[in-house]
Protein backbone atom coordinates (compact mmCIF):
# COMPACT_ATOMS: atom_id res chain seq x y z
CA UNK A 1 0.00 0.00 0.00
CA UNK A 2 1.11 3.56 -0.78
CA UNK A 3 0.60 6.42 1.90
CA UNK A 4 -0.33 9.60 0.53
CA UNK A 5 -0.20 13.10 2.60
CA UNK A 6 -2.32 16.18 1.81
CA UNK A 7 -4.26 18.77 3.89
CA UNK A 8 -3.13 17.49 6.73
CA UNK A 9 -4.52 14.23 6.67
CA UNK A 10 -2.77 10.52 5.79
CA UNK A 11 -4.48 7.61 3.83
CA UNK A 12 -3.57 4.62 1.86
CA UNK A 13 -4.19 3.42 -1.60
CA UNK A 14 -3.37 0.96 -3.65
CA UNK A 15 0.37 0.54 -4.86
CA UNK A 16 -0.31 1.22 -9.08
CA UNK A 17 -3.08 3.25 -8.63
CA UNK A 18 -3.09 7.16 -10.44
CA UNK A 19 -2.26 10.46 -8.02
CA UNK A 20 -4.67 11.71 -9.41
CA UNK A 21 -7.41 9.27 -8.59
CA UNK A 22 -5.66 8.68 -5.32
CA UNK A 23 -6.89 12.48 -4.39
CA UNK A 24 -10.23 12.61 -6.02
CA UNK A 25 -11.30 8.87 -4.06
CA UNK A 26 -10.67 10.52 -1.00
CA UNK A 27 -12.31 13.76 -1.64
CA UNK A 28 -8.89 15.68 -2.52
CA UNK A 29 -10.22 19.02 -4.56
CA UNK A 30 -8.09 18.52 -7.35
CA UNK A 31 -9.03 19.40 -11.18
CA UNK A 32 -8.53 16.98 -13.71
CA UNK A 33 -10.02 18.57 -17.12
CA UNK A 34 -8.36 16.89 -19.67
CA UNK A 35 -9.38 13.18 -17.87
CA UNK A 36 -6.21 12.48 -17.42
CA UNK A 37 -4.03 12.62 -20.22
CA UNK A 38 -1.63 15.20 -19.49
CA UNK A 39 -2.91 17.99 -21.96
CA UNK A 40 -3.82 20.44 -19.52
CA UNK A 41 -1.93 20.25 -16.69
CA UNK A 42 -4.47 21.53 -14.02
CA UNK A 43 -4.09 18.04 -12.03
CA UNK A 44 -0.30 19.12 -11.10
CA UNK A 45 0.83 18.89 -7.74
CA UNK A 46 3.99 20.19 -5.45
CA UNK A 47 5.75 17.14 -3.55
CA UNK A 48 6.81 17.44 -0.32
CA UNK A 49 8.12 14.27 0.38
CA UNK A 50 8.42 11.27 -1.43
CA UNK A 51 8.27 12.86 -5.03
CA UNK A 52 8.80 10.10 -7.11
CA UNK A 53 12.21 10.27 -9.62
CA UNK A 54 10.17 8.65 -12.85
CA UNK A 55 8.45 10.71 -15.26
CA UNK A 56 6.61 9.92 -18.81
CA UNK A 57 7.40 11.09 -21.88
CA UNK A 58 4.13 12.65 -22.11
CA UNK A 59 5.00 14.43 -18.54
CA UNK A 60 8.18 15.47 -19.68
CA UNK A 61 6.87 17.20 -22.87
CA UNK A 62 3.77 19.68 -21.19
CA UNK A 63 5.84 20.51 -18.42
CA UNK A 64 8.32 21.74 -20.31
CA UNK A 65 5.97 23.43 -23.13
CA UNK A 66 4.05 25.14 -19.90
CA UNK A 67 7.79 26.12 -18.33
CA UNK A 68 6.73 23.55 -15.13
CA UNK A 69 9.56 21.38 -15.45
CA UNK A 70 11.04 21.13 -11.99
CA UNK A 71 8.05 23.53 -10.42
CA UNK A 72 5.64 20.58 -10.39
CA UNK A 73 4.38 17.19 -11.10
CA UNK A 74 0.57 16.04 -13.46
CA UNK A 75 -0.67 13.80 -10.71
CA UNK A 76 -2.36 12.03 -13.58
CA UNK A 77 1.05 10.72 -15.23
CA UNK A 78 2.39 9.21 -11.40
CA UNK A 79 1.93 6.49 -9.91
CA UNK A 80 1.39 5.70 -5.94
CA UNK A 81 3.73 3.98 -4.45
CA UNK A 82 5.53 4.49 -0.81
CA UNK A 83 4.86 7.77 0.99
CA UNK A 84 3.68 10.69 -0.48
CA UNK A 85 3.43 14.07 0.71
CA UNK A 86 1.60 16.18 -1.85
CA UNK A 87 -0.50 19.56 -2.35
CA UNK A 88 -2.79 20.65 -5.46
CA UNK A 89 -1.61 23.64 -7.33
CA UNK A 90 -5.33 23.66 -8.94
CA UNK A 91 -8.26 23.34 -7.09
CA UNK A 92 -12.03 23.19 -8.39
CA UNK A 93 -12.95 25.20 -5.50
CA UNK A 94 -10.77 28.12 -6.22
CA UNK A 95 -12.23 28.17 -10.32
CA UNK A 96 -15.14 28.95 -12.24
CA UNK A 97 -15.56 25.46 -12.95
CA UNK A 98 -18.42 23.48 -12.20
CA UNK A 99 -16.88 20.24 -12.62
CA UNK A 100 -12.88 18.79 -11.90
CA UNK A 101 -13.12 16.98 -15.46
CA UNK A 102 -14.25 13.61 -16.75
CA UNK A 103 -13.18 10.64 -14.45
CA UNK A 104 -9.63 9.54 -15.80
CA UNK A 105 -9.01 5.94 -16.54
CA UNK A 106 -7.22 3.65 -14.08
CA UNK A 107 -4.15 3.16 -16.04
CA UNK A 108 -1.91 5.79 -17.62
CA UNK A 109 -2.77 7.68 -20.62
CA UNK A 110 -1.65 8.06 -22.85
CA UNK A 111 0.69 4.60 -22.92
CA UNK A 112 3.67 5.49 -20.78
CA UNK A 113 6.98 5.53 -21.93
CA UNK A 114 9.52 6.71 -18.62
CA UNK A 115 12.39 8.30 -19.14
Amino acid sequence: MAEISVDGRTFEVADGKRLVLALADNDVDVLHLCGGNARCTTCRVEFSDGEPAAMTVAESAVLEKRELKGKARLSCQIECHGSMAVQPVMRLSNTEFDAPGDRPADSITPEPEWL
